[in-house]
């Protein structure tokens, strides 16, 4: 009686995993839909673009003539023209500027803010800072162009005020590129410090506490207890401040249109546009967007591998 009872339930369980697996596939259909635009939109504008750069670099075409193969001719003529070293040494030190003082001034920042009593202050303070991160690159551009004219700009006047005479900020070669730091880290500093303060705010207040009651000093809790806590945070912020860093072009291009003096602010997307939009080279900018593509990448594989050894992974 008992074995009579026991067959039908083994031959059951096939068909209900059958059915179940049905309704598995059709979940996964409705997912795919969902996902297909976003799909479709990477396809037509990240990977369709990608496949034709590469395609493009191997070629010689003015977009007025018809494209001639050049096999590995764009690359050899790159790597020969001394400008574009020009344009990867200061890009690397805007990129290197850039991460650290973003690192170092959103992180005190979101201190600071983090230890603040009062909530209304607290929070006009976040705006605050957070603010010139919405205002386009253009317009902020323009406005500092103003400020600091070596003529009529607000720096010179009120320096001058004082007696002290500033430097002509966009023609000497050895301020323009400062100078465009400075004025990304005033514009972007916003974006870095929200990040740092989101990452702040979620070490656990019991380590602390802990820490005080075994006679941590403030600086060792910072050392041996923050900055481990927020690591993940920081890597965060540096490889997308990294990247972001080595992409900069409207400020430049805007500010000192011709690279700056000497070539002193010439960048390496700078550089891709000149070739590609001014010389109408486009195979030629096509083989040096393969090379920022393969140093965003090598850069940033190099940050993962280098994170293992100081992230602290809960």
């Amino acid at each position: 009686m008992t074995l009579t009872q026991a067959r039908p339930k083994r031959a059951a369980a096939p068909r209900q995993a059958a059915r179940g697996g049905g309704r598995f596939r059709r979940g996964e259909w409705v997912g795919y839909a969902f996902l297909s635009p976003a799909l479709l939109l990477f396809l037509a504008f990240v990977a369709g673009p990608f496949v034709v750069a590469i395609v493009l670099a191997f070629f010689s075409w003015d977009m007025l003539t018809p494209a001639e193969f050049n096999g590995v001719g764009n690359f050899t003529e790159m790597f020969s023209d001394p400008l574009l070293y020009e344009a990867l040494a200061n890009t690397f030190v805007f990129a290197f500027a850039s991460v650290i003082t973003h690192l170092g001034g959103g992180l005190l920042l979101a201190m600071g803010v983090n230890r603040m009593m009062n909530r209304a202050l607290s929070y006009f303070v976040r705006t605050t800072l957070f603010f010139p991160f919405v205002i386009s690159w253009a317009a902020v551009a323009l406005l500092w162009k103003y400020v600091l004219d070596p003529t009529f700009g607000l720096v010179t006047h009120y320096a001058g005020e004082i007696g002290v005479q500033p430097p002509e900020w966009f023609t000497d070669p050895a301020w323009a590129l400062p100078a465009i730091i400075a004025i990304d880290f005033w514009h972007t500093i916003g974006f870095t410090f929200v990040i740092m303060l989101a990452g702040l705010q979620t070490v656990p207040r019991e380590l602390h506490e802990a820490a005080r009651v075994d006679g941590a000093r403030p600086h060792q809790v910072f050392w041996r207890v923050t900055l481990p806590m927020m690591s993940p945070t920081i890597f965060f912020a540096a490889v997308v401040t990294f990247i972001g860093a080595f992409q900069i072009f409207d400020p430049v291009q805007i500010i000192t249109p011709d690279g700056g003096p000497e070539n002193s602010t010439i960048t390496i997307v700078m550089y891709l546009y000149q070739k590609g939009f001014q010389s109408f080279q486009i195979g030629y900018a096509a083989a040096v967007s393969i090379l920022v593509f393969v140093i965003m990448m090598a850069v940033t594989l190099l940050q993962f591998w280098g994170s293992r050894k100081w992230v602290h992974q809960q």
